[in-house]
């Protein structure tokens, strides 16, 4: 399989809710559309923002239709879905439902209860769900902070090379720049690695990546994208202050409970994705008032991503 290397930014967007906590799949046309109008180049669905491991497999199924129903026409902007890792033979079924309603790859994570002994294990997990589906593409998700599985990246694609031919990158999510730099040097950087921490996506780019993976490229993607052409046109100083309004606009996130933040944010933005499922902790409305005061002093107004519906509306 030809490998394709993503450049930009891919969303990682939050799965809508109602309030009584079911899928509230409607809103989806229009999250393409912000996602679109503020320059993303993909989405990585049903991934940590997206709540996959919260999900039912049905549910899972039925975003990923939703996803597919609203790019259908757009070639360009690429939609990748999280198949799961724990339980193979459902991630083996998400990955044939994905191919069956032409999304663009499947992502899998390792097993992480009965987590694989080495790295040939883990190549193993890789290669059963990607045989599933031999003409799409596969990214391995490497997020060791959340399944407690730290293999060197380098030495999975050693042993997936020529091995699983539709292998074709990682989504990497973890701060090991030394393993991250070497694999994209590994077989004359053959493989597409994709950079999921937002909070230093400026040390990604010195190293060399070109696409990144992250969850505030939903809300404030021109902050990214004016950071990467400061970089691209050698404006270190500048790159550098942009990254630390990032890192400023992502310190709340922990500050206010961790991940749920992430959909406050989006009611900034004009789409309301309602809130996460249990057990993960959400905002109470007192906070919220805090945190928007807080968001507020940030300038998050002069950098936040636009919403095409607000703006035709002139509520922006």
């Amino acid at each position: 399989m030809k490998i394709n290397q993503l450049t930009g930014l891919i969303a990682a967007p939050f799965t809508p809710m109602h309030p009584d906590g079911s899928l509230n799949l409607d809103i989806i046309p229009d999250y393409y559309r912000l996602l679109k109008a503020n320059n993303n180049t993909g989405a990585f669905i049903c991934g940590s923002t997206g709540e996959g491991v919260s999900l039912t497999l049905e549910e899972k199924k039925s975003v990923a239709e939703a996803w597919a129903r609203a790019t259908e026409q757009d070639k360009d902007f690429k939609v990748i879905t999280l198949v799961g890792g724990t339980c193979l033979q459902d991630a083996i079924d998400l990955a044939r439902h994905a191919q069956s309603v032409n999304l663009y790859a499947v992502s899998f994570t390792a097993p992480f209860y009965f987590k694989p002994a080495n790295v040939q294990m883990l190549a193993a997990c890789c290669q059963a769900v990607a045989d599933a589906v031999p003409e799409m593409p596969f990214y391995y998700y490497h997020i060791p902070v959340l399944t407690g599985v730290n293999f060197s990246m380098i030495d999975l694609l050693r042993e997936v090379d020529g091995r699983i031919n539709n292998f074709v990158g990682i989504k990497y999510t973890h701060e090991d720049f030394m393993d991250f730099l070497s694999c994209l040097h590994f077989a004359n950087s053959k493989y597409d690695l994709l950079w999921g921490r937002d909070e230093n996506l400026l040390s990604a780019l010195v190293l060399g990546a070109k696409g990144g993976v992250g969850s505030t490229y939903n809300y404030a993607a021109p902050l990214y994208h004016q950071l990467i052409d400061a970089f691209n046109q050698g404006d270190l100083k500048k790159a550098q202050a942009l990254q630390q309004q990032s890192i400023d606009m992502i310190s709340l996130l922990g500050k206010y409970g961790g991940i749920a933040t992430g959909k406050a944010y989006m009611k900034l933005v004009g789409l309301d994705c309602g809130e996460f499922r249990l057990p993960v902790k959400n905002m109470s409305p007192q906070s919220f008032e805090a945190f928007q005061q807080e968001v507020q002093a940030l300038s998050f107004e002069t950098y936040k991503s636009r919403n095409p519906q607000l703006v035709e509306s002139n509520k922006f």
